[in-house]
């Protein structure tokens, strides 16, 4: 029980996991984080900005480009595999009876809203933990085109991976004080995104209400 608690303590514990599990722990941490629904709880945003800051200060032994691409690369399979994972079962669902529970309309919404602002929810959610898992398998659970999906998993990831890695690498390089406050920066980032998406979210919402009483 012991060992289990501390492997959680271990992932959980970005500076740790990177100085013990170096460039191959934060790759597939970011795959699992950005697409299999059990690894919600990751700490993604505050790997990878930790994560440019070992590697500007030098205590992450890997080149920068490096770095990005290894992240990029495991951002978006991980999404893909999101996808299809939830269009592989969002079928068996699709042709579910309606219940208390469960009714098609919802999915025919969901669907109109991908649709309509897949890029906004798809791009932004990189940056808000638990979302950042389930967008892509709800994306491909209500079946958004495959080559629309795929171009707004590779902005996401790039803008994601450079934004938070590429930075965390500049600060890390010419503040090496940083690494200090790491975990403001990222509650920051999170307060702009969130009230963001809140804000978007309600703005479509209110949008698709009109169209479907229309």
């Amino acid at each position: 029980m012991d060992q289990i608690i501390d492997f959680f303590q271990t992932i959980m514990n970005s500076e740790e996991l990177i100085q013990t599990g170096g460039l191959i722990a934060i790759v597939l941490i970011v795959y699992i984080e950005n697409g299999l629904f059990f690894g919600f709880f990751l700490p993604g945003d505050y790997l990878l900005f930790l994560s440019g800051v070992f590697c500007g200060l030098g205590l992450l032994k890997v080149k920068l480009v490096v770095l990005l691409l290894g992240i990029f690369s495991a951002a978006v399979l991980g999404s893909f595999t999101g996808y299809f994972s939830g269009k592989f079962f969002g079928e068996t669902l699709q042709n579910k009876p309606d219940s208390l529970f469960f009714k098609k309309r919802y999915i025919n919404r969901t669907r109109k809203y991908f649709e309509k602002y897949g890029y906004r929810t798809l791009v932004i959610a990189r940056f808000l933990p638990i979302i950042r898992t389930f967008a892509p398998i709800l994306a491909g659970f209500v079946r958004m085109n495959v080559f629309r999906f795929a171009g707004y998993n590779l902005a996401g990831g790039a803008i994601w991976t450079l934004l938070l890695a590429g930075s965390g690498f500049y600060f890390g390089e010419r503040y090496p004080w940083i690494i200090n406050y790491v975990q403001y920066i990222i509650f920051f980032f999170l307060a702009i995104t969130t009230v963001t998406v809140i804000s978007g979210y309600l703005s479509s919402k209110k949008e698709m209400e009109e169209e479907e009483e229309e």
